[in-house]
């Protein structure tokens, strides 16, 4: 995780992602960056001077009526003594066999995203950290320049005034390159996805195409994630 751990860093202070007193639900997909960071925030409780605690929050969409196995990041989860919750959804069943949605990811995401908002706030949080890293910002640049016409991202830190949470995604200065190391060095007990719609989304396309165009133009996610900085772009 050490390399991992100063990007971290430099995004918590940069962003004033963490404050004494937090407790913070960690969103656990399964996939190697949401565990990366929940490892990462691990050791980070043991040194950073803002003292904070965690929980890890898993909402299982249950793809093809069949409930997830998570019994691995369960055991990940009492290894670091961070408390663990899986809420069982129908979302699986909802969107591609019900309703039978031609573009499921924002649906789904959004649905998933309020899940974990509530779980976050029964669980007694007041922030929700997500694994999204660099590569990922960068990526949600272009989807909403390419396919929205627009010049935005989310966000390091969102107050969400609704919920009365804080959303903060610690990895934002991490690359995906970084964050598959760790996962590989600390051999993350990653779940594959069961997602119909996995490897075949817009969001991939994008991925494919980036990386591309970084090939032609080497340094190009750099300059993106730069040039968002320097306009504050979307709280950047």
């Amino acid at each position: 995780m050490q390399q991992l751990i100063g990007p971290m860093r430099a995004a918590i202070e940069r962003y004033a992602l963490i404050e004494p007193g937090d407790r913070i639900a960690v969103g656990v997909s399964g996939g190697k960056d949401s565990l990366a960071l929940l490892c990462a925030l691990a050791k980070l409780q043991r040194f950073l001077p803002q003292r904070f605690t965690l929980a890890a929050v898993t909402v299982d969409p249950a793809f093809s009526g069949e409930p997830g196995d998570y019994r691995a990041v369960e055991a990940l989860c009492a290894s670091l003594g961070v408390p663990y919750r899986i809420r069982r959804s129908s979302l699986g069943t909802l969107i591609f066999e019900e309703r039978k949605e031609k573009n499921p990811c924002s649906l789904c995401a959004r649905m998933r995203r309020g899940m974990l908002h509530d779980e976050a706030k029964a669980l007694g949080c007041n922030k929700l950290a997500l694994g999204h890293h660099l590569d990922d910002a960068v990526e949600t640049f272009w989807m909403n320049l390419l396919y929205g016409g627009q010049l935005a991202c989310f966000s390091p830190k969102t107050y969400l005034s609704r919920k009365d949470l804080t959303v903060i995604r610690p990895m934002a200065f991490c690359t995906e390159r970084e964050v598959r190391a760790a996962a590989a060095r600390e051999n993350l007990p990653v779940v594959k996805s069961r997602c119909p719609a996995d490897g075949a989304s817009s969001r991939q396309a994008v991925k494919e195409w980036a990386a591309g165009m970084e090939k032609t133009y080497p340094g190009l996610r750099d300059r993106v994630a730069g040039a968002m900085e320097r306009a504050h772009l979307s709280g950047w």
